[in-house]
């Protein structure tokens, strides 16, 4: 969502609650107001935490003599890491589910890729990356 969205959303929140804040405490029942007023913080960083994990990413970049994983956080340095194609293992657990993993094996060292993923766009990436690495094995120099 457009931040514009977040806070409108935010603001129709604030406005539903304070309204029933003011009705609560009309009534006597005052205690109720602060919990309303958590309620609206927890979602205002609910969302302040979403907007920021969107920001995450990871590219992989796959060539006949080289394939890079470079991770990009919300903030901080990117990371990089680089494997020979020809001795990476695509693993992926079975069903694809929220708790299967995407891993790339090389010389006992794994790296998990694709965790923000949906279980389908993992497993669908899996499958993809291991045709990939079937051609570029296929043209590897040497």
């Amino acid at each position: 969502m457009p931040p514009a969205a977040l806070r409108l959303v935010l603001a129709v929140v604030v406005a539903i609650n304070l309204a029933f804040a003011t009705a609560f405490a009309l009534r006597g029942a005052w205690l109720v107001t602060p919990f309303m007023g958590l309620d609206v913080a927890l979602l205002a960083w609910a969302l302040r935490a979403s907007v920021r994990a969107a920001r995450r990413f990871e590219r992989v970049t796959l060539s006949p003599s080289r394939l890079v994983v470079e991770r990009h956080p919300p903030d901080g340095a990117p990371s990089a890491f680089a494997f020979n194609p020809y001795w990476v293992r695509v693993d992926m657990h079975e069903p694809a589910d929220h708790w299967s993993q995407l891993t790339l094996w090389s010389h006992g060292q794994g790296l998990r890729v694709g965790a923000f993923l949906a279980p389908r766009e993992r497993a669908a990436f899996a499958r993809s990356l291991k045709a990939a690495l079937g051609r570029a094995r296929e043209t590897f120099p040497g």
